[in-house]
C-alpha cells in the first residue's frame, strides 16, 4: 500500500511542476464547460489530461475521475485504489495571478466513495512557493516543490488550537440567517478575514494559523457549491489528519457518501473548536 501511494504523489509532483510551468501559455477559455456547469480554462483541461495520463499509468490505480469530465476513467488493468482530484482549484484566479492549486484524494472503494474509503489525500499550492501537504497513515507532511523534486518542509503538521484566520464563500445577501450569526460571531473574536477565492491557499492559511475556511449553504442553494468527492472529503481528510474538523454543517464531511459522483455539498473546515461552534449555530 505504501507504495502504491507514495506512486501516486511522486506523480503529482512531477504533474504539478509541468502544470506550474504551463500556467502561463495556459490562460485563456476553453470552448466547453465542465459538468457542474463552469466554464473551462485551457489550464484546467492541461491539468486534467496529465493527471488522467500518469495516474492511469500507475498499477495500483484502478480508476480516475475529476471534476472537469462527466465519468470515471477506468484503467486497462483494474487497481486496488481510485483516484478523485480536482485538477486546478482556483483556475478563475489564474488572469488575476492569484492562488490556485490541485487537490488529490485516493479511495480504497470505486468511486463515487464514501469519505470512509480515504486512505490517502493532498493538494498541492502554486502560491510564491510550490508546496503540497499529504495525509497518509495519521500524518500529514508538508513538502516543498522545486521542479520534479521534493523535500520535507514540515513533518507531523497539526493546526493550531488559537485560530487567527477565517474566510467564507457565497454573497453575503444569500447566506442564511443561521450562518450570518455565526459568522458575527466568528468577527466578534477578532478574527483576520481571509479570503482568496481558491480554497487551497485559504485551506493553507487555516492548516498554518489556525481558523476556518467555509463555503456555506445558500438561500439558493442549500447544497453548497463544491463536490464533496473532489473537495470536500479530500480537503476534509487533510484538515482532520492534521487534528482538525471536517462538517457540512451537521456531521463530518468523512460521514458523507455521495449517490452521485458531482454531488455538492456545504463545506467547513478549521480549528475543532469553531467547527462546533458552527455545527451548534447551524443545528
Amino acid at each position: 500500500m505504501a507504495d502504491a501511494i507514495e506512486a501516486v504523489f511522486e506523480t503529482v509532483v512531477t504533474t504539478a511542476a509541468d502544470v506550474r510551468d504551463a500556467l502561463a501559455e495556459q490562460r485563456a477559455y476553453a470552448d466547453a464547460k465542465n459538468p457542474s456547469g463552469e466554464q473551462q480554462l485551457a489550464a484546467d483541461v492541461y491539468a486534467d489530461e496529465l493527471l488522467e495520463e500518469r495516474l492511469l499509468a500507475i498499477d495500483a490505480v484502478g480508476s480516475y475521475a475529476s471534476e472537469e469530465r462527466d465519468s470515471v476513467i477506468d484503467a486497462d488493468d483494474g487497481g486496488q485504489y481510485h483516484v478523485a482530484c480536482d485538477p486546478l482549484d482556483g483556475s478563475s484566479n489564474l488572469q488575476s495571478n492569484n492562488g490556485m492549486g490541485t487537490i488529490v484524494g485516493v479511495f480504497d472503494e470505486p468511486l463515487p466513495a464514501p469519505g470512509s474509503a480515504l486512505v490517502a489525500s493532498g493538494f498541492v499550492l502554486y502560491g510564491p512557493i510550490t508546496t503540497m501537504l499529504v495525509a497518509h497513515d495519521g500524518t500529514v507532511t508538508e513538502y516543498l516543490l522545486d521542479g520534479d523534486e521534493r523535500s520535507v518542509l514540515t513533518e507531523d503538521v497539526t493546526i493550531p488550537d488559537d485560530p487567527v484566520v477565517y474566510g467564507f464563500g457565497g454573497r453575503i445577501p444569500d447566506w442564511t440567517d443561521a450562518f450570518r450569526a455565526y459568522v458575527d460571531d466568528i468577527e466578534a473574536d477578532r478574527l483576520k478575514l481571509r479570503y482568496g477565492g481558491a480554497m487551497v491557499a485559504d485551506v493553507n492559511q487555516v492548516v498554518t494559523y489556525g481558523g476556518i475556511f467555509g463555503y456555506p449553504m445558500l438561500e439558493d442553494r442549500p447544497e453548497g457549491k463544491l463536490r464533496l468527492q473532489f473537495e470536500g472529503h479530500p480537503i476534509g481528510h487533510v484538515i482532520e489528519t492534521a487534528g482538525g474538523a471536517s462538517s457540512d454543517g451537521a456531521q463530518s464531511l468523512l460521514a458523507r457518501d455521495p449517490s452521485e459522483l458531482h454531488e455538492r455539498t456545504p463545506v467547513f473546515v478549521g480549528t475543532d473548536s469553531l467547527v462546533d461552534q458552527l455545527e451548534a449555530a447551524l443545528s
